[in-house]
Order: C-alpha cells, then sequence, then structure tokens
C-alpha cells in the first residue's frame, strides 16, 4: 500500500521558504511538514508562530541529523542551494530545490553528479529544482497543444520576465549574489526554452546585451536592469529574450511559440483579476505586483506533484539534467552580457 502522507523539511525561512512552508504545511494534503531550518532568528520567530506542530532549527545539519524525514524542500539563498542539495542527497532524501541550483554550471554539475550516484543505492529517489512556470495552467495548455503537434513544429520562441521595479535597494544588493538577470530572471524563460524546444536541443550561438536604465549600481557587479538576447539552434529555430527589473504597473511575464501553423501566446494581456476600471481617467485593468501575485497556484500544484512523485514512484515533473542545462546558459548569456561577444556552442561547450 502507498504512504498516505511524505515527511519533508524546509530548508530556509526568507521570502520563498514561508511560502514552500506554507504550501506544504497547509495546502499539500499528502505532505507532514516536521520541521524547518533557518540561521535568521526573526525567520525562526515566524516559523514558531505560523508553522503549527513544526520543529524549527537554526542549523541545517542538525535538522538533517535529528529529524526523521524522507524530503527536503531547499529555498534558502541561491548560495548554499547546492550545498544544502548534496547532503540532502546523500542521506537518500527526496530534494526540491528552489532555481537556480547554483549560479556557477560546475557546481550546478556536482549537484547532478551526486544524485546520479546516489540512485545507484536510492534508485527510487527524486530530485528535481523548482521552476514554477512548469506548472502553470495556461503555460502546461500551450505546451499539451504545440506537443501534439496542431500548430506544426515551433520556429520562433520569444518570452519575457518583466518585474515590478524595485525603488528599496534590493535588487543593488542582491545582484551581490544572484547570478546577474539572465540566472535570476531570464532563468525561467531558458527553463521555458528546454521544455518547449526539447532540453536536448542543441544551441549554435547566442548573444546579449543590456543597460542600467535605473539602478546605476548594479553595474558594480557587472549586472543589468535590462537585457535583451538571441539564441540561435540546430534545425532552424531561433528565440528572443527579454529581462527587466524597471516596469511601473506590475509583474509582466509573457510567451509567445510561432509555429509553421500558428502561434500560441500566453498571458499577452497581463492581469491581476478581471476586474476593468472605466472613469474619467480612461479604462484600465491592474497588473500582478510580484511573480508570486501571478503564478501562486503554480507553486501549490508544484508542491502537490513533487509530493505525490515520492509517494508514488513517479518521473519527476521535471529533469535534474535539464535544470543544469539551464544553469549552463544563463551563465553563458551572462558571459556575453558582460563581455559583448557572441557565443557559440560546440558541442556541450561555449567558445568565442
Amino acid at each position: 500500500m502507498a504512504k498516505t502522507k511524505l515527511r519533508i523539511c524546509i530548508a530556509g525561512l526568507g521570502r520563498m521558504g514561508k511560502r514552500h512552508a506554507t504550501n506544504f504545511h497547509e495546502l499539500t494534503a499528502r505532505a507532514n511538514v516536521v520541521a524547518a531550518s533557518t540561521p535568521d532568528s526573526e525567520e525562526r520567530k515566524w516559523g514558531q508562530d505560523n508553522l503549527e506542530g513544526v520543529t524549527i532549527y537554526a542549523d541545517y545539519d542538525e535538522m538533517l541529523e535529528k529529524e526523521d524525514l524522507e524530503a527536503v524542500v531547499i529555498a534558502s539563498i541561491t548560495a548554499v542551494h547546492a550545498e544544502q542539495a548534496i547532503k540532502a542527497i546523500k542521506k537518500g532524501l527526496h530534494v526540491l530545490c528552489e532555481k537556480p541550483l547554483s549560479i556557477d554550471l560546475d557546481v550546478a554539475q556536482s549537484v547532478l553528479d551526486a544524485y546520479e550516484e546516489s540512485l545507484q543505492t536510492h534508485p527510487n529517489q527524486k530530485v528535481m529544482c523548482g521552476f514554477s512556470r512548469r506548472f502553470d495552467a495556461s503555460y502546461r495548455e500551450a505546451h499539451e497543444r504545440i506537443a501534439r503537434g496542431e500548430f506544426g513544429l515551433p520556429v520562433v520562441f520569444r518570452s519575457q520576465t518583466a518585474d515590478l521595479i524595485d525603488t528599496s535597494g534590493f535588487f543593488v544588493d542582491y545582484a551581490k549574489t544572484s547570478g546577474g538577470i539572465f540566472l535570476d530572471c531570464s532563468i525561467h524563460d531558458i527553463d521555458l526554452i528546454l521544455w518547449f524546444l526539447g532540453e536536448d536541443t542543441s544551441i549554435k550561438s547566442l548573444q546579449s546585451v543590456g543597460v542600467c536604465a535605473v539602478h546605476s549600481g548594479l553595474q558594480e557587479n557587472n549586472d543589468r536592469d535590462n537585457a535583451l538576447a538571441t539564441l540561435e539552434f540546430e534545425g532552424g529555430k531561433i528565440a528572443a529574450l527579454y529581462c527587466t527589473r524597471m516596469m511601473a504597473a506590475g509583474q509582466e511575464d509573457i510567451t509567445e511559440l510561432i509555429c509553421e501553423r500558428g502561434s500560441v501566446q500566453v498571458n499577452f494581456q497581463p492581469r491581476k483579476n478581471h476586474v476593468e476600471i472605466h472613469d474619467a481617467a480612461g479604462a484600465r485593468r491592474l497588473l500582478p505586483q510580484h511573480y508570486y501575485e501571478r503564478f501562486r497556484e503554480a507553486f501549490i500544484t508544484e508542491a502537490a506533484e513533487f509530493t505525490e512523485c515520492c509517494l508514488e514512484n513517479t518521473a519527476p515533473p521535471i529533469s535534474l539534467r535539464s535544470s543544469v542545462r539551464a544553469v549552463a546558459v544563463g551563465q553563458a548569456l551572462q558571459r556575453s552580457l558582460i563581455s559583448g561577444e557572441k557565443i557559440f556552442f560546440e558541442g556541450q561547450t561555449f567558445k568565442n
């Protein structure tokens, strides 16, 4: 008989960790959150106040050692994603890690290597990186219809991640460890490329450019607040990406697949809900103010499906190999952004 509950812990109770903790603790029927860890005292206080029955630790390693766990959800800062994932993998635990696995390709690859080695001992272990758009109902419908061949083969992929402008200085400080705008903002769009065009699709070349329009401090960390990229694939396919951190109205994440016999658009008229205001100033609709407001339901679906695949021993919804390749592409785009050079692929390597 299949197990009814999966014993899970949460690593990190920052902004994203709180959301994962709430989703798994309150909204995922087959998950049992037994512990959480964070080195931040204020975050531990939040956990004690909001996660009833959950043991809160200051130290991740202590949590892994003391608790009887089956799975770990890693929502810590990006700098420790890989380290924490590998520790859990070596214990034979299932792992859901927030994106990206790392901002360094070699480090991301080390997670995949650890997982593949662990599978020799723990063949039913599940490890995946959380890319929320794959769990969004609209993106899933678009993918299913294209996969069925309704519009012929996709030829042009274009996508954007457009974040609400930040006036607090958060993005400038965050850029010190984020890996840059392509590994932070555009990593979702890169993952969508691999999902829609195939994770084994061969890239011939890529190039990116960017500017600092409102966050001049990003320049010190080789980052930008606006960037564009083009990617060329073997087989006659191309992609265009846009990412920005200065949208005035709110979150505007859109994607289009142009196929041989038609096109599919996702969220080309962004909206918070179906309310439209008509007054003396004109007609308008509100937009989501941040990514979680737009993709909240996708994160809930992600939690449920990760739990389900662990309990039922089915394939994870996203392959870890694809998530490592997303880091490779994001890192190459960031390199092109800084150098101004076009980068050519040879197999799985890059050359200028």
